[in-house]
């Protein structure tokens, strides 16, 4: 039963009760209309989906933290925002379309010793603008080994808010859920002394794809 009726994320229901409400006016207006709001609150709850994952339990490799398809695996400077832009790290950039889950998770064990929320542009995520001018959140977590590994939200040309469900110096376990975005958006990784495991255009599924192994 879960498959079909999954659980819901917390920010999903109001979304899932307006867009009932409105299913039920256009019905009354027309019923094709109708058809078409039932269609979307469907649309809508599945989007909202929150499953319960489960992680390889292993810091000596580094899970995806969304749902989607990689965009970009390329060796580039760490963010200026955390005053990384002189450290060459590796960077892994996954695409989330709007009918990925868009519950975001840790790709390790350990400590958030940051965030940093920075305002923005709604460009589309696909954009490799959408990196540096889009609404986007950063998390920098502490791993076992003292190493730093860097999740930013970056919002898309639909997502108009970004959730986080963690907070400074908490402790989080690898898999475990670190916010979510609304809508159409990307989820970014930098990290260092770890050797990717994936592929342009390779399907994720955040909490369980090995996106990289540590290096010996």
């Amino acid at each position: 039963m879960s498959k079909i009726f999954p659980k819901i994320h917390n920010e999903g229901y109001k979304f899932i009760i307006i867009f009932a409400i409105a299913t039920i006016i256009l019905y009354f207006i027309n019923g094709f209309l109708g058809f078409i709001g039932l269609v979307l609150t469907i649309w809508c709850y599945y989007f909202f989906r929150d499953p319960e994952r489960t992680s390889i339990g292993d810091d000596n490799y580094l899970t995806s933290p969304a749902d989607g398809v990689v965009l970009q695996v390329m060796d580039t400077n760490g963010p200026k925002e955390l005053g990384l832009e002189n450290k060459q790290m590796k960077k892994i950039s996954i695409f989330m379309d709007v009918f990925d889950c868009h519950v975001n998770r840790s790709p390790c064990s350990g400590a958030i010793s940051e965030i940093l929320y920075k305002p923005g542009k709604f460009f589309n995520a696909s954009l490799d603008k959408a990196s540096e001018d889009n609404e986007r959140n950063y998390y920098k977590i502490k791993n076992s080994d003292g190493e730093h590994i860097i999740i930013v939200q970056i919002a898309g040309l639909v997502a108009r808010r970004i959730v986080t469900e963690v907070s400074k110096d908490e402790l989080v376990e690898q898999g475990s859920r670190i916010g979510m975005i609304r809508f159409g958006s990307r989820a970014d990784m930098y990290f260092e002394n770890y050797t990717p495991l994936v592929k342009v255009d390779q399907k994720t599924i955040s909490g369980e794809t090995l996106i990289a192994k540590k290096m010996i």
